[in-house]
């Protein structure tokens, strides 16, 4: 009788983890530990303190004056989202085209000199640009909206009177759109970068132009890139407040017209504006404002987040 020869599975051993990599790997995850806690701490602090301006008679807060804590607030929650997107209409495109020309179409010294530029560009602080806005830009742009409100005043956009200071709501939006261009440019910059070059090389070999080879080469892979450098751009426009409340003359209700004086003010101007003199529910009510900024941001990001996770599935190496 032979018995079965009897098959032992080797035993697989886990690999010794060096030293450095569980350094690294402990450093990570507490830093993304901390990330989390001081969101959460965050969070936790907007919420407790904005608890009374909700439950407190709106007659009792003097900045309120008796008027709902919702009707006073959509304003600004109009006017934040509304310049913030007129600032990325305008940022956008250009900053995409002043990525690929340094990418794709100037020479390499001239590339690392704008790419430079650019980048010296997201260090300015945003007081220099509320100045900028506020004494160089307005008065420049005044005549121009005069001009706009005189003969397109039939649309909605240009209604008239034109601002006479030419502190309005779309120059805010030029202000915060020259914010968020250097931080929207160097990202696409480097995403348009890390286009694989066989990609690039097989679209000019099946006779593709340089803008045909951009265009179904270039721009596919770096969506989601953009996407990204975008809602960080949106991000920074919708958190801005110095640039803002220097240039916008806020003290209109909820409008579309960009050229009057009559503008919607910001979350986070309005914040910077009344925070010094405000006291008891008063600073309540304005925090209270700063939790619908930071449930704003976060929305925003998590339909980023969504977008680019519809777009992961391209990849480089397909």
């Amino acid at each position: 009788m032979t018995t079965p020869e009897t098959t032992v599975s080797p035993v697989r051993r886990k690999p010794k983890q060096r030293r450095g990599d569980r350094i690294f790997s402990g450093t990570a995850l507490t830093a993304g530990g901390i990330i989390l806690a001081i969101l959460a701490a965050v969070a936790a602090f907007l919420l407790v303190e904005s608890v009374p301006a909700f439950t407190t008679d709106p007659a009792d807060i003097n900045i309120l004056a008796g008027e709902p804590f919702w009707s006073y607030v959509a304003p600004f929650i109009f006017g934040t989202l509304w310049s913030s997107f007129l600032a990325l209409l305008m940022a956008v495109p250009v900053a995409i085209g002043i990525a690929l020309f340094i990418s794709h179409y100037a020479p390499r010294r001239l590339a690392a000199g704008l790419g430079y530029v650019i980048d010296l560009l997201a260090a300015v602080p945003s007081v220099v640009f509320g100045l900028w806005g506020a004494n160089v830009l307005a008065p420049a742009v005044q005549p121009l909206y005069t001009w706009l409100t005189e003969n397109l005043g039939w649309i909605p956009f240009f209604a008239p009177p034109a601002s006479g200071t030419g502190r309005t709501i779309l120059t805010a939006a030029v202000v915060l759109a020259v914010m968020v261009l250097p931080i929207i440019t160097a990202l696409t910059r480097e995403v348009f970068l890390q286009t694989p070059v066989l990609h690039e090389e097989a679209a000019l070999a099946l006779g593709a132009t340089r803008w045909e080879m951009i265009r179904t080469a270039v721009l596919p892979f770096g969506r989601s890139g953009i996407v990204s450098a975008s809602m960080l751009g949106l991000g920074r426009a919708l958190g801005e407040t110095m640039a803002v409340a220097m240039v916008l003359s806020s003290g209109g209700g909820i409008t579309w017209a960009l050229l009057t004086s009559s503008n919607p003010g910001t979350i986070a101007g309005n914040i910077a504006l009344r925070f010094p003199e405000a006291f008891g529910t008063n600073t309540n009510l304005l925090i209270a404002t700063g939790l619908i900024l930071f449930a704003i941001t976060l929305v925003v990001n998590m339909i980023a987040r969504w977008i680019i996770g519809r777009r992961k599935e391209f990849s480089g190496a397909n």
